[in-house]
Parts: C-alpha cells; sequence; structure tokens
C-alpha cells in the first residue's frame, strides 16, 4: 500500500511540475557531458600534442561541476520547496489520518528518491546522446577524418553524475523535510497566509528606479570605457554596480506597476486590465530580489554564449595556413636526412623538401664600451629614413630621447614597428642564404630572388611580427624606391654598400616554433658563407605532404601517417599538427566551459522564473474563483494569465538584454571576443541574444500551459462557459 501511494504520488508530482523534471534531466545530461569530455574524440587526439593542458582542462571541469552541483542544489532545494507549499493540504491530511510525521518524511524521501533515478536515467541517455553528437560534430568541424570514431561510454562520469545528484537531491528533500516535521496539522491544511505586499511610497519607489539606473549607468560606463583597466577593485566595482543597480532598478519598477494601471481608465475598464497589471506587480513587488538576479543571470549567460559561440566560428581559423608553407621540419644531420626522405617508406610523403640553413652573423672581434660585440651591420641611414617617416607624436619623443623604448603592436603606425623590429635584431642580425629562401617560394608558387651581389632582402616573421600585411609596406617602400631612384644605399655590412629588396613573400620557415625569430638577412650563399658565424649554424629540412594524396585523403591522415614513420626515424621533428593541435585546444578549452557555463545559467534562470510564477499562480488561486463568480469567462482570465506569463519573462529578459549588449560591445572592442566584420557587430549580438529568447520563449510557453492546467483544475459555476 505504501509502496503503491509512493509510485502514485510520484507520478503525478512529475505530470503536474512537468518544466521541472525536464530541467533536471536536463542537469543530469550536462553534468554526464561535462564529466566525459575525456572520452570525445577531440580531446583523446589533442592528448597526443598537448597532455600537461588536457589534464589542466580535465581539472578545471570537475571543479565547473562542482561549482553546477552548487548552483543545482539550491534549484532544486526552491523546486522541492514549492513542491510541498502546493501539496499542503494533502501532507496535513495525511497526518490527520494518522500517518506519523517520520513516516511521511520517508515517503517524501522515497518519492524524491523515484523521481530522481527517473531523472538519472533519462538524463544519462539524453548525455550520452549529445555526448556523441558534440563528439562527432567537432570532429567534423576541425576535419573530416581527423579521428576514427567510436562508441564510447565513460564510467567514471556515470558514476560521478549519480553520486553528485542523489546528494543534493537527499540534502535538499532533508532539509525540507525537517521544515515539513516542524509544522503542526493546522499550518498545513490552512497553509501559510500570504504576506501582504509592501508596495512602498512613489517618491522612494522612483527613488529606487533612479538611483539603480544611474548605478547601471555607471557600470555600463565602466565596462565600455575601462574594460582594458580591469582587474581587482575596477572589475569588482563594475560587477558590484551593475548587480545592484539592477535590483534597485527592478525593485521600484515592480512597485510602481500598480501607476501604469491607473493611466489609463478607459483600459482599466476593459477585460481583466487592471487584474492582470495588479498580479504582475505582486509577483515582482513581493519577489524583486528574486526576479533581479534571474535578470543577472540571464545577462551571464547571453554574454557567456555570444563569448562560446564565438570561439567555436574561429574555427575556420584553424586551417588558414596564409602563413604556413611546411607540414614537417626535421632538425639533424642533413647528410642522413636527405636519403632519410628519400627512402621507400617516406617518399609517398614528401614533396617540396628543402634544406633550410640560417646562422647569425660574425661580429668585428671587438667590444664596445657596453660590452657589446661591435656589429658588421650599419643601418644607420635606413634609421633615419623610419624616424623620418614616423607620425609627429612619436617623432619628437624619440629625437629627443624621452622615448628609449617601444612595443612592436598591430596598432603602432608601421615605421614604428620596423624600428623596433631592426633594434633587436640588426646587431647580429639571423642570415639566411637566398636557396633556402627560393625553395620556399618555389614551394608556394612564387619567383625566385635572384638577388644581385650587392642586394639583400629584409625578411619579417609573420608568426611573430604582428603587422596585417609584411609583403606590402607602403612606409618602407616609398624609402627603399626613393633610395634606388637616388642611388642611396641606405644598409652596409662590412664595409659593403648594399641595396634592400622590397616586399618580397613572407612566410613562416618552419612548421611550427623550432625557429623562433623576428627578422632576418636573406642575403647571397656567397654572403652567407662569408659572413655566418659558424657556432650558430644550423640547418633544418622541410617538406610538404604532396597534394595529390591530401586530395586523395585530406590532410590529417596522411599527417599522422608521416608522423608516425618519423617517430621511429630517431631523427627530433615538429610538424603542423602540434601548431594545429595548439590552436584546437584554445578553441575546445576557450568554448566548452563557458558555453556549459552559460546554458547552465540560463536553464536555472528559467527555471526559477517558471516556478516562482508557478508559485504565485498557487497561493492566488481563489482569486481566480472569485473572479468567476464576478462573471469572468474562463478565455478571459487565461489570457490574464497569459500576459502575466509574458511580463515575468520580459522584465528581466529586456534589462538582461541590454546590460549583454554592453557587455558583448565592450568584449568586442577589447578583442575578447572576436569578429572580422565590425559593422556586423550588434547584428550578431542580437542573434546571440535571440538564441537565449528563444529558450527562455519555450519555458514561457511550458508555463502558460501548466497555469492553463490549474485554471483548469479549480472550482468553476456551472455557468463558467
Amino acid at each position: 500500500m505504501f509502496s503503491r501511494l509512493v509510485f502514485r504520488n510520484a507520478k503525478r508530482s512529475r505530470k503536474e511540475n512537468a518544466i521541472y523534471f525536464a530541467t533536471l534531466v536536463t542537469a543530469v545530461a550536462s553534468f554526464y557531458i561535462i564529466l566525459s569530455l575525456g572520452k570525445q574524440d577531440v580531446i583523446i587526439f589533442l592528448r597526443e600534442f598537448e597532455s600537461d593542458a588536457i589534464d589542466k582542462l580535465l581539472a578545471e571541469m570537475r571543479i565547473v561541476y562542482l561549482f553546477a552541483l552548487f548552483l543545482l542544489f539550491f534549484l532544486v532545494l526552491f523546486a522541492n520547496r514549492y513542491q510541498l507549499n502546493r501539496r499542503s493540504k494533502e501532507f496535513g491530511l495525511y497526518l490527520m489520518l494518522g500517518m506519523r510525521k517520520e513516516r511521511l518524511i520517508v515517503q517524501l524521501l522515497a518519492e524524491g528518491l523515484m523521481t530522481s533515478i527517473l531523472a538519472l536515467a533519462g538524463g544519462l541517455l539524453v548525455g550520452g546522446f549529445l555526448a556523441e553528437i558534440i563528439s562527432l560534430t567537432v570532429s567534423k568541424l576541425v576535419g573530416q577524418g581527423i579521428i576514427g570514431h567510436q562508441f564510447s561510454l565513460s564510467v567514471e562520469a556515470i558514476v560521478f553524475t549519480i553520486l553528485g545528484f542523489l546528494l543534493i537531491q537527499f540534502i535538499a528533500l532533508v532539509m525540507l523535510g525537517g521544515r515539513l516535521f516542524q509544522q503542526e496539522v493546522h499550518q498545513l491544511l490552512y497553509e501559510q497566509m500570504d504576506k501582504k505586499t509592501d508596495m512602498g511610497h512613489v517618491k522612494g519607489n522612483a527613488l529606487h528606479v533612479g538611483l539603480g539606473s544611474v548605478l547601471l549607468g555607471v557600470a555600463y560606463w565602466i565596462v565600455l570605457y575601462r574594460f582594458a583597466d580591469f582587474g581587482g577593485l575596477l572589475l569588482f566595482a563594475a560587477l558590484l554596480f551593475g548587480s545592484l543597480g539592477t535590483i534597485l532598478f527592478i525593485r521600484g519598477f515592480g512597485k510602481l506597476l500598480g501607476m501604469w494601471a491607473s493611466l489609463s481608465k478607459r483600459k482599466s475598464m476593459k477585460g481583466l486590465h487592471t487584474f492582470t497589471l495588479r498580479q504582475f506587480q505582486e509577483n515582482v513587488a513581493n519577489r524583486s530580489t528574486a526576479v533581479a538576479v534571474t535578470s543577472i543571470l540571464l545577462t551571464l549567460s547571453i554574454i557567456l554564449i555570444a563569448n562560446g559561440a564565438s570561439t567555436i566560428l574561429s574555427l575556420d581559423s584553424l586551417y588558414n595556413r596564409d602563413s604556413s608553407v611546411y607540414d614537417f621540419t626535421i632538425h639533424g644531420d642533413s647528410q642522413k636526412v636527405e636519403p632519410f626522405l628519400a627512402s621507400e617508406k617516406m617518399r609517398p610523403y614528401v614533396e617540396d623538401s628543402n634544406l633550410l640553413e640560417m646562422g647569425k652573423i660574425n661580429d668585428q672581434g671587438e667590444r664596445a664600451e657596453d660590452g657589446m660585440p661591435l656589429s658588421l651591420v650599419d643601418w644607420s641611414k635606413l634609421k633615419e629614413q623610419l624616424i623620418l617617416a614616423l607620425p609627429s607624436h612619436y617623432k619628437e619623443p624619440l629625437l629627443s630621447g624621452e622615448m628609449q623604448s617601444y612595443d612592436i603592436s598591430s596598432e603602432n603606425p608601421e615605421a614604428l614597428n620596423l624600428l623596433g623590429v631592426l633594434e633587436m635584431d640588426t646587431t647580429t642580425p639571423y642570415l639566411i642564404p637566398e636557396s633556402s629562401y627560393n625553395g620556399l617560394l618555389t614551394a608556394i608558387g612564387e619567383q625566385p630572388l635572384n638577388l644581385d651581389s650587392d642586394e639583400i632582402a629584409l625578411y619579417f616573421n609573420p608568426d611573430f611580427v604582428p603587422m596585417e600585411n609584411l609583403e606590402r609596406m607602403p612606409v618602407l617602400e616609398s624609402i627603399l624606391d626613393k633610395a634606388a631612384k637616388e642611388g642611396q644605399r641606405l644598409l652596409s655590412i662590412d664595409n659593403q654598400d648594399l641595396f634592400i629588396r622590397p616586399s618580397i613573400p613572407m612566410r613562416g620557415l618552419v612548421a611550427d616554433r623550432s625557429v623562433e625569430i623576428f627578422s632576418a638577412f636573406i642575403v647571397s650563399d656567397r654572403m652567407f658563407e662569408q659572413l655566418v658565424n659558424k657556432e650558430t649554424y644550423v640547418s633544418y629540412w622541410n617538406f610538404r605532404i604532396p597534394q595529390k594524396l591530401q586530395e586523395q585523403q585530406g590532410l590529417m591522415k596522411p599527417l599522422m601517417e608521416a608522423r608516425d614513420v618519423l617517430t621511429t626515424s630517431g631523427f627530433p621533428f615538429e610538424s603542423y599538427l602540434q601548431n594545429f593541435g595548439r590552436r584546437l585546444f584554445y578553441v575546445v578549452a576557450g568554448s566548452y566551459t563557458v558555453l556549459y557555463m552559460g546554458f547552465l545559467f540560463l536553464i536555472i534562470a528559467c527555471t526559477v522564473l517558471a516556478l516562482q510564477f508557478l508559485t504565485q499562480m498557487k497561493q492566488t488561486g481563489g482569486r481566480y474563483v472569485t473572479l468567476s463568480m464576478l462573471g469572468a469567462k474562463r478565455d478571459q482570465m487565461k489570457k490574464s494569465m497569459h500576459k502575466q506569463v509574458l511580463c515575468a519573462f520580459m522584465l528581466p529578459m529586456s534589462l538582461a538584454c541590454v546590460s549583454a549588449a554592453v557587455g558583448i560591445r565592450a568584449m568586442i572592442s577589447f578583442v575578447v571576443i572576436r569578429f572580422e566584420d565590425d559593422p556586423l557587430l550588434y547584428p550578431i549580438a542580437f542573434a546571440f541574444a535571440c538564441i537565449v529568447i528563444a529558450t527562455v520563449a519555450v519555458y514561457g510557453v511550458a508555463v502558460a500551459r501548466s497555469a492553463d492546467h490549474e485554471i483548469d483544475k479549480l472550482r468553476w459555476k456551472p455557468n463558467i462557459d
């Protein structure tokens, strides 16, 4: 008998509160997804290159999981309190019929356990399915054929999901059961009387709205104009002002809603207009802090989803190889490496093989007063021309000695960046023989340099010099063209005056990071042999995967096969896979966590709004019975209730959209969120907001239907319709 009662009550509770049950299923699914991250194909793939970083990421996911459990605990506590309130008469009747309070608590725990088991079963199934879909989708986005997908099930994720979920459910039910144990039978039968709504005074409420608006304005100003200075007290101040401003604004606005109802007498006499506004006013005024918190959660949700989505969109840049030419770089004795690349097992994977030689220039063998070696390079004439090309607000401090050093940045003028790079490297610059760089140019289909004996070319590494177009530098080209017309040579090496070749293609020298230089001089092979410091000489063999093989199998499969062959050779090497894997890790780490937290905040906020409205609906159900006695029709009351639902969701959502738009605008401006097309800034922000609005709309429709069902259950007059 007891088990049947538990089963029937649990089934009825799930049916009557489907929104909460669906949220529990979603929470369980999200727990499994975040805990099973280590089993996803992309993470398994990345472990081969970024094992330490992946381990740190998975450790952070456990912290995120605990934080999610912490947030969900309060949601469960709030939802179960709502459940107990709406069943208080039922519990009072049980006690009147002789059931002991201890047995009632056991019944409550048993019902919660049954609901939790069903939520776990449904959530794990949904989570497992979504985890596979996410794994396949990400694998597809980062390159078809990158990974041989196999279905995976994380036992560890299942165990921790079950333990964590049951733990918070048990703690919440025990806490609420203790509260139920302390209540008397008459309190349960007649429920708690609604507390009187304190509407305050008009002036005080207007002050709340005004003060809240000012605080929000200050927070917006800090975010928009002081975002770069974020940190410590300033960050805390922006969050504090924004949160307090939201709470004060909603508190004052909710209590001033009564004035809205009295503004239009004609409208107030039509239908249930005044009743609708009064109900909405009471809902907001009684729970203004909760409504404000949901608005803050929605704001964070929109910003996090926008950030995560922008990171996902950057997947397109993973295959952006504008500066990268080679797929593999081998560091070793060239006499041994070259025969290995021509061997039968490596030959199918090798195309455009090229020997890259480089080294630093010799010095004069003497030391200056500061102990630095005297350089063979004299670039004073070029430096003078670059200084003259600077804007005046940079030129004057530099000439006066006020500016002793400067950063290299994409925001700087071209001449200032060139000065910075050359200042670092021209004392003992790196030298690259013309033949080595010609091999790179041939691989990308460009013409060889064909340098004259008195000519060099300046090389700037696109991987380390933050300038938009290193191949077309108008200031440098103008200086060099003018010098060529006048027959002036702006640079000399070992007292030999040299012309500088302008505008050559700039590409990465190796597959990944084995050569980390900012600039170099490309010189003739003869000059390289004469000037290079033998102690600094290094050589690398570069090659690419054949284009025909890429067309047949894609890029990733032959890359991994070639990597396996190279691993057995014993030669130290690096590959484009390392570069690709590093960037892919940044995308995964930068999107998974923020998207997860964004959707978690969204679900919690929507569920709180839904349960809060349904709680008020339960507490004020008698008013609808009174309306029916006064002649109101069923459809009128449902329309009134639908408007209340719309207002209850729109108020926090509207303020959240404004705050989130400001946050997204600031993050785009300061390159936290990246979008290439600035005119699309607001449309994209609006699109992200629409994702959240659509989710909120689904919850709103579900609440409206649940409220319709509550109205249908009320005792109506026989002629109500």
